[in-house]
């Protein structure tokens, strides 16, 4: 009850095609039922009787007189006969009619709930903040986006389509068959739940096996993933064949997991097929009890009643499958709504306000952040960012650089401190708008595999051409640009491969360049870049800085020596802070930077 419970929102929308598909699914049952009720006649001509029975008829004969009976009725025994056959016929076609249309309302139900779950599950993954993201496998949130939505989406077909479709087709027959023979019907009743006693343990292994499955099959997805991406560290380090033993070993862990589950799934049929073969024997046995007791059925009831209990086997046995497709599928949903109650963390909190621009300052007081319990990244760290300054942030590997960056970002926020923006704290505003104020370039540049034009006003659903274009001037990017098949409509791939790391950069330069941003960050911007890509871009941010309130986290030394105002960071705290020139003159950690990358230009 608790997994139908948060079904339960998913299903509400398509209530009405539920309907239409009930309704469907019940006239083509009582269709399917009145079609085997017209053996009767056809038996009783067969047998040489008259087609209706005159004496003791039951109320189901009773039901065919009539309806039809002006069609089942004559002196003609061949002319019956072939009534009947077409009247079987014509129901026949009218109820798979019916059949169709309630299939087609069951296709667009199950496909619009996938579809419902990939964009719920999709749109909640960007509530969370890019750490929470950077802690998942990435072939694991993807397999959940496609295979799992997928897997969720039959206990529609499976479960509820079947329950109403199969349980009203149960009804039917059983009101039929209670019609021949009341004695006959209540054995059937008796003998029928055995099928469910006996499928109830397969139902147990067969959720618990899939589960494991479907973890399995994401950790084949993660791992495609990131030999992929990292494909030119495992050439260049010769891990072919250790990445090969990886997947061979995840790939043969979902084989085992699969064929343990279809082994269950699998037994569940025969099983059933099997009892069900007993319970027509049981039949045959308790009609020739109750004939030699005084009880005997009419031949042509009798034979309309085996009919009808070998097509009551059917949606029986599918009804008892039910609760197994039901455990197989709610075990991909289970795992969607794993990460759907994962609680979001990357949302604006109600009375928040807007940030409509820095008038003073930003500015760090006290603040700390850990990772892990005891182990600062950042310890009492007090930093003043005056408006339209710019600030360099420098220190060793792992000084908290990137960190501080995080957090300016809100991508983080503060395990101690405040960041006061204007005096106000910083938490008072909506992150949205903060976000919208605040142009972010990093070391690792993200390129989207759209166009050069999509990926400069990335964003934006009508991208201005002429704004893109003196964006990319300014970045010192249009010209390769202009040199690109297609110019700004060119398409530049996956992660950008298609461009140096020079021009992956300028085109992000360029991102933050049509935003026009009043706060700036860059994020050891030029750190991998070769030295006449790190000079169109030092030239690009020369006329970027003008105006602006920026952060420079910074490697190369080119980059802050001009700042306002220089901050060291070593071990998540402050050292030092100063201009270039008084840091330089300090003779501190600054100044050991300094001298170690004066020949390379690293910091």
């Amino acid at each position: 009850m608790d997994r139908l419970r948060k079904f339960a929102p998913f299903l509400y929308p398509y209530r009405i095609a539920f309907i239409w598909s009930f309704l469907a699914a019940t006239i083509a049952s009582i269709l399917d039922g009145f079609s085997f009720a017209l053996l009767i006649p056809f038996f009783r001509v067969l047998f040489g009787s008259s087609p209706v029975a005159t004496e003791d008829p039951t109320w189901l004969e009773t039901a065919i007189s009539k309806t039809v009976g002006v069609f089942v009725t004559g002196a003609d025994p061949q002319a019956v006969l072939v009534s009947v056959v077409v009247l079987i016929f014509a129901a026949t076609l009218v109820k798979n009619l019916f059949g169709y249309l309630g299939a087609w309302q069951s296709a667009r139900i199950q496909e619009g709930i996938a579809r419902d779950l990939r964009v719920a599950l999709f749109s909640h993954v960007l509530t969370m903040r890019p750490r929470y993201l950077e802690d998942q496998k990435v072939g694991q949130l993807i397999s959940r986006v496609l295979a799992d939505a997928a897997t969720a989406k039959q206990f529609v077909t499976q479960a509820l389509t079947s329950v109403l479709r199969d349980g009203v087709l149960v009804l039917v027959y059983l009101a039929v068959l209670f019609s021949l023979s009341w004695r006959l019907t209540l054995v059937t009743l008796v003998l029928a739940p055995t099928l469910a006693a006996v499928l109830g343990p397969i139902t147990k292994r067969i959720r618990a096996n899939l589960r494991r499955a479907l973890d399995d099959r994401g950790e084949l997805s993660a791992l495609t993933s990131e030999v992929a991406t990292g494909a030119r560290v495992v050439k260049a380090f010769g891990g072919e064949e250790y990445e090969n033993k990886r997947f061979r070993a995840a790939a043969q862990r979902f084989y085992t997991g699969i064929v343990k589950t279809q082994g269950f799934s699998i037994m569940a049929s025969p099983l059933s097929e099997t009892l069900g073969a007993g319970i027509i024997v049981l039949l045959l046995a308790a009609a020739g009890w109750f004939a030699t007791m005084g009880a005997p059925v009419r031949p042509e009831l009798f034979m309309t009643f085996l009919a009808v209990t070998l097509r009551l086997l059917g949606p029986v046995k599918s009804l008892s499958q039910v609760p197994v497709r039901a455990e197989s599928s709610l075990g991909g949903a289970e795992r969607i709504f794993e990460v759907l109650e994962h609680q979001s963390d990357d949302l604006d909190e109600p009375g928040t306000d807007s940030f409509a621009g820095l008038t003073d300052s930003i500015e760090l007081k006290t603040v700390s952040f850990e990772y892990r319990p005891g182990e600062p990244a950042l310890e009492n760290v007090s930093i003043k960012f005056p408006r339209s300054t710019v600030t360099g942030i420098v220190g060793p590997s792992g000084a908290g650089k990137s960190t501080l960056a995080d957090m300016l970002t809100r991508f983080i926020e503060p395990s101690s401190g405040k960041i006061l923006v204007d005096g106000k704290d910083l938490s008072t505003f909506s992150t949205s708008t903060w976000r919208k104020r605040i142009g972010l370039v990093s070391q690792e540049t993200i390129i989207f595999n759209d166009t050069v034009l999509t990926n400069i006003a990335y964003g934006e659903e009508a991208p201005d051409l002429e704004r893109a274009m003196q964006a990319a001037r300014a970045a010192n990017a249009h010209r390769f640009i202009e040199e690109l098949p297609g110019s700004y409509d060119n398409m530049l791939g996956e992660r950008g491969t298609r461009l140096s790391g020079g021009e992956r950069q300028r085109i992000a330069l360029a991102r933050v360049l049509y935003r026009d941003p009043p706060l700036l960050i860059l994020d050891e911007a030029t750190s991998s870049l070769d030295t006449e890509s790190e000079r169109l871009i030092q030239e690009a941010l020369e006329g970027l800085f003008e105006d602006r309130t920026v952060v420079v986290i910074a490697h190369r030394l080119s980059t802050i020596v001009r700042a306002d105002r220089i901050v060291v960071l070593e071990k998540g705290q402050v050292v030092e802070q100063g201009t270039h020139t008084e840091l330089v003159s300090a003779g501190g950690l600054y100044q050991q930077l300094y001298s170690t990358g004066e020949d390379t230009g690293v910091i």
